[in-house]
């Protein structure tokens, strides 16, 4: 299977407007990125990538709150950086590196909310492509 093979079978898997709202995300955050730069706090870069997200009309929630249940029992909440388009989860570091516990954190979200796809994005790297990481919940 090519490249563009596998990228259009993981479409087709997660649908085609979820992989749209990621890549309009990932478009807005290397604005954000290039305009900004490394080296701010998360909280800079999570208002910024929302006034971006604004200007492109993108659809999201900042710092929605999503329960947390554990056999049917809500037992606390969470709290999602990004939620675009009812569909796609976005947590935002600026970290000197992605640890494991960044991505499990995400595939947590997405577990608490039913939704297939997570982007974590560390805006603390030089090329923010750097920085992104695809999660799936499979």
């Amino acid at each position: 299977m090519n490249r563009k093979d596998a990228k259009d079978a993981k479409m087709r898997e997660l649908g085609v407007e979820v992989e749209q709202l990621a890549y309009g995300v990932i478009g807005a955050a290397i604005e954000v990125h290039r305009m900004l730069g490394p080296g701010f706090l998360e909280s800079v870069y999570e208002r910024a990538l929302c006034v971006e997200l604004q200007l492109r009309r993108i659809p999201f929630i900042c710092q929605g709150m999503v329960a947390v249940n554990y056999k049917s029992c809500m037992v606390g909440e969470g709290r999602l950086d990004l939620l675009v388009g009812n569909a796609l989860i976005v947590e935002l570091k600026a970290v000197e590196k992605l640890a494991p516990i960044h991505s499990a954190q995400v595939l947590s979200y997405l577990k608490m909310t039913n939704h297939q796809l997570g982007l974590l994005i560390n805006f603390n790297v030089l090329i923010l492509k750097d920085g992104i990481k695809r999660i799936i919940l499979s």
